[in-house]
């Protein structure tokens, strides 16, 4: 082998040479690529007197253990937990509500039921003790709680907040339900 290799070091630079060159127009061509996205664009012109849903309210992701609990989600965004269900991660995110009315007018704020479940692949858990970001913040039921428009143009949001039954061993995956908010102009 030594013979070879310092007799004839040639054939082995003339592939090398060979090599760089068939490499240096993949190198040199300008890169011709283009890519497109579409994105979303959203809006609401409020009419007078209008109501609507900003943001559905999303208890996060929860790890349930053999030990019932719950998950108070706070109408900051905040949440507590007891017993054997955890809350994991960042996620979580009160119910917001928006409208318009005009300045000091008075509303009435109420719930269709005072509890709700929320089903899935598992046994349905209770959202209970739903709570409104005002304040002072207060509970939220089927009896009506007034409240006055206290901006200067009439327009409004609020947060809701709730509590979270959670079962022992509750089955892991998605749960959905719906509650109502009626708002009454005066």
């Amino acid at each position: 082998m030594r013979t070879r290799h310092t007799q004839n070091p040639q054939p082995a630079l003339r592939g090398l040479a060979a090599c760089a060159l068939m490499m240096a127009p993949a190198i040199a061509a300008p890169a011709h690529a283009q890519q497109t996205a579409q994105g979303a664009a959203e809006a609401i012109v409020l009419r007078p007197l209008s109501f609507f849903k900003v943001n559905d309210l999303e208890f996060g992701s929860i790890i349930a253990s053999g030990t019932a609990g719950t998950v108070r989600l706070n109408p900051d965004g905040t949440r507590t937990s007891t017993g054997g269900a955890t809350p994991v991660g960042n996620g979580g995110e009160p119910a917001r509500f928006a409208g318009l009315g005009t300045p000091n007018r008075q509303v009435n704020i109420s719930l269709g039921a005072n509890q709700i479940f929320i089903t899935g692949p598992g046994a349905p858990m209770r959202v209970r003790n739903f709570e409104i970001g005002s304040t002072p913040t207060a509970i939220l039921s089927t009896t009506p709680l007034r409240f006055n428009i206290a901006t200067a143009i009439g327009n409004y949001n609020f947060p809701v907040g709730a509590t979270l039954d959670v079962g022992a061993n509750q089955t892991p995956g998605d749960y959905t339900g719906t509650f109502t908010i009626t708002l009454n102009y005066l």
